[in-house]
């Protein structure tokens, strides 16, 4: 009887595994407060429609470091940062259709476009 209870538990938990996987919208949150940060503005010399925004973390810059990547085909460019945005748009679209796959992808492209902001 004891091991039927156990072997149930293991089941039901193995079951919601896929429902505890990160959703591709966490990526998509994560990478929008990039795209928000003030690195990002200082490259595309804007502020972010609404104001400069915040982390919301203690250990968040007020201002981006003056430091240039390690690799340069990483630098970001205003055209990147543009073209980032309109791809964590498609992401969002196809993460609300269901397309978890897609949307990954798609922030991957987001994230190599955008480069490594200060």
């Amino acid at each position: 009887m004891r091991m039927t209870t156990t072997l149930a538990g293991l089941m039901v938990l193995a079951s919601a595994a896929p429902a505890l996987a990160t959703s591709c919208a966490d990526e998509i949150a994560t990478l929008e407060r990039r795209l928000d940060s003030a690195g990002a503005a200082q490259v595309t010399g804007t502020v972010p429609p609404g104001g400069p925004t915040s982390s919301n973390s203690p250990k968040a810059l007020d201002q981006a470091p003056q430091v240039k990547p390690s690799d340069p085909a990483t630098k970001p460019t205003a055209s990147g940062v543009g073209e980032a945005r309109k791809l964590v748009e498609k992401a969002r679209a196809e993460d609300k259709a269901g397309k978890a796959e897609a949307c990954r992808d798609t922030i991957l492209q987001a994230k190599e476009k955008a480069g490594a902001l200060p």
